[in-house]
């Protein structure tokens, strides 16, 4: 009795790893696509080659569904009893966990390169769209009041821009403090106003522990079903061999 009871649970165990593991990732998933619509209208012209680096949205998407999927497979195998089954779940999990580990190494190891490529797609954007395509300029201006930040790197992303010829020299207002109409390079030198990527960068760093503490639940999730899979599947085996 005691036993049925503990294969019992670890069926629920299986199912609620996965399943849990797959709508945290679809979650995450559906959130990081979600915004990159509007991150790829900002980089304008350049949002082609950047859509790389969203990618990771809906890479995240499919693990989480794949996962989700993987719950029930997981409780139908240690329902039915079937060792074949166990066996598909438990390497299909491995598989996930190991390229989910890669992407990770891969994405800390060119965080620093994609750094630099995003700099340099960025300001030419703001040069040559800022001001002159509607959609663009109003997510730079909803972006630079809520974070109070200027440009990407500073006020000097705009210098020579079409929107400081048009506008005699003038810099957008969130580029310097307080509520003048007219805000000159002079101006914005003096009051320093960070750039978004700054500001934007301060907010991932601050945010930093709980998306690794999802993370490391999720895949602490993934190791528990595999864990259970196999026992499962060991107990399987000794049940056929007392059998025998």
């Amino acid at each position: 009795c005691t036993s049925v009871a503990v294969v019992c649970t670890l069926r629920c165990v299986v199912r609620c790893s996965s399943q849990l593991g797959g709508l945290t990732l679809l979650a995450l998933g559906i959130w990081a696509s979600a915004d990159g619509g509007s991150f790829l209208q900002t980089l304008g012209t350049y949002s082609t080659q950047a859509m790389q680096f969203l990618n990771v949205g809906f890479f995240c998407i499919a693990v989480g569904v794949v996962l989700a999927l993987l719950g029930l497979l997981g409780f139908w195998a240690a329902h039915r009893e079937s060792k074949c089954l166990l066996l598909m779940f438990f390497s299909i999990v491995l598989i996930i966990f190991i390229a989910e580990v890669a992407a990770a190494v891969v994405a800390l190891a060119y965080s620093s390169f994609a750094e630099g490529i995003l700099r340099a797609w960025a300001t030419p954007a703001l040069k040559e769209q800022y001001g002159n395509d509607p959609v663009v300029t109003k997510i730079w201006n909803t972006t630079m009041t809520e974070l109070k930040c200027c440009g990407f790197t500073n006020y000097t992303d705009f210098e020579d821009s079409r929107f400081t010829r048009d506008n005699n020299g003038s810099l957008p207002e969130d580029c310097c403090l307080g509520n003048g109409t007219y805000c000159s390079p002079q101006r914005a030198l003096k009051d320093n106003v960070e750039g978004c990527f700054e500001e934007l960068l301060e907010l991932v760093q601050t945010n930093a522990d709980v998306v690794g503490g999802v993370a490391a639940g999720i895949g602490a999730m993934e190791i528990a079903a595999m864990v259970v899979s196999i026992y499962l599947y060991c107990h399987l085996d000794n049940r056929e061999t007392i059998k025998a």
